[in-house]
């Protein structure tokens, strides 16, 4: 694949390299709209009609011509307007109509007058301030014209966009397949939660974050367990995911030192690049294709293997998924105490943000070591230092990361 494994690779260019020979690979299918949250839509949506789809009122109050309030005088109330029940009668010069909010306005009025700025006395109706021309009057378009674009094909239908399709009367939706991403761990010290541990085994952490992370992007997670350093084992878990899945992602067995055969085996299979990353946490790093699936091998640290994936895996797998991907909101803050921090790779410390007296602050969670988890269950945010970068004194100025949506 034409990696360059000689040193540290930058984040940025490992995440370019991946984006670059990735292509979405989700089949479209239509979909009654109360199925279609948390899906990908496949088409640019365009509106069918205006919204509003008529001159409506913005207020409680009094529809007016301008005309009849030239002279002073109360007006004679002609009649009422509800939302759903307009009025149809007869509007004599001299007259207004009664109108409530969302209610059409009657034809030929200039605007609509808020009860609390009239007085009435009975059918009376005296106005206290002389009103503008369209005033409190929401125009037939103003929100969406006919045939105006609402939303992009690559949008992920949330709580957001779902009243918006039903507001202009879209029942059903072209959306993407969910990605279909197979994952298993790695390890023979790798145990089951809720067995006994003997001296030597800890228990797989990795996959209930990967699968966590998987389930709130919308995938379809194929889950395999963990599997043994075994080369029979691991063949057979490998060829399953490659059939059944559109992406495998691993944990562990792609760093220095450890088992030979997992390379070796993904090797022969398909075409893998093993990285390291100028990151910190998340050096060791994989990504390639199987014959028909594409390959993601994350550390085995546990932290390491979060951090990777919210960075490096989220984007690749939306782009897989036909999903429009945007960088996370990055900010500056102070440093509330000063941070360890040795220069040479791009480090993803854990951190606490909250808002100071003089403006945003984060303090570290701790411990920064990438099999401390507890650091970032705590964490609110990535305190993103640059590569370059050595320690950092308290109230000096470093970026923010706030957690998005598959870290909250």
């Amino acid at each position: 694949m034409g990696f360059d494994t000689s040193g540290l690779l930058p984040l940025s260019d490992a995440l370019q390299g991946m984006l670059a020979q990735l292509d979405g690979c989700c089949e479209s299918e239509q979909l009654p709209l109360p199925e279609a949250l948390g899906r990908v839509l496949a088409m640019d949506i365009a509106s069918p009609l205006s919204v509003p789809p008529f001159d409506n009122s913005a207020m409680d109050g009094y529809a007016v011509r301008l005309a009849d309030l030239a002279g002073g005088a109360p007006l004679i109330m002609a009649g009422k307007a509800f939302a759903g029940q307009p009025y149809q009668g007869e509007w004599p010069a001299g007259h207004c109509v009664r109108i409530m909010t969302g209610a059409p306005v009657p034809a030929g009025t200039d605007a609509v007058v808020m009860q609390e700025e009239t007085q009435a006395d009975g059918d009376r109706i005296t106005f206290l301030t002389t009103p503008v021309s369209g005033q409190n009057i929401r125009r037939r378009g103003e929100d969406i014209r006919e045939g105006a674009s609402v939303l992009a094909a690559g949008t992920c239908l949330t709580a957001r966009e779902m009243p918006l399709l039903a507001s202009l009367g879209i029942a059903s939706v072209s959306v993407r397949r969910p990605l279909k991403v197979a994952i298993f761990s790695t390890g023979d010290e790798l145990k089951p939660v809720g067995t006994p541990l003997a001296h030597g085994d800890i228990y797989d952490s990795n996959r209930y974050g990967v699968r966590a992370m998987l389930d709130r992007m919308g995938c379809d997670c194929l889950d395999l367990g963990i599997i043994p350093d075994d080369p029979a084992q691991l063949r057979d878990a490998f060829l399953k995911a490659d059939r059944e899945a559109d992406a495998l992602i691993t944990t562990g067995g792609v760093s220095v030192g450890e088992a030979d055969f997992t390379k070796q085996l993904l090797e022969e299979l398909g075409e893998i690049g093993f990285w390291k990353l100028a990151i910190k946490p998340g050096k060791p790093f994989a990504f390639g294709r199987l014959p028909h699936a594409w390959f993601f091998g994350l550390p085995g640290n546990p932290v390491s293997a979060m951090v990777t994936f919210d960075q490096l895996v989220q984007p690749a797998l939306a782009k897989l998924a036909g999903q429009r991907f945007e960088r996370p909101l990055q900010l500056p803050a102070i440093a509330a105490e000063p941070l360890k921090k040795a220069p040479g790779r791009l480090d993803f410390q854990r951190g606490i943000l909250i808002q100071g007296q003089n403006g945003l602050e984060v303090r570290s969670t701790g411990s920064q070591d990438s099999a401390v988890f507890s650091s970032l269950s705590r964490a609110n945010c990535y305190i993103v230092l640059e590569r370059e970068r050595g320690r950092v004194a308290a109230g000096e100025t470093v970026t923010v990361e706030p957690f998005g949506g598959l870290l909250l």
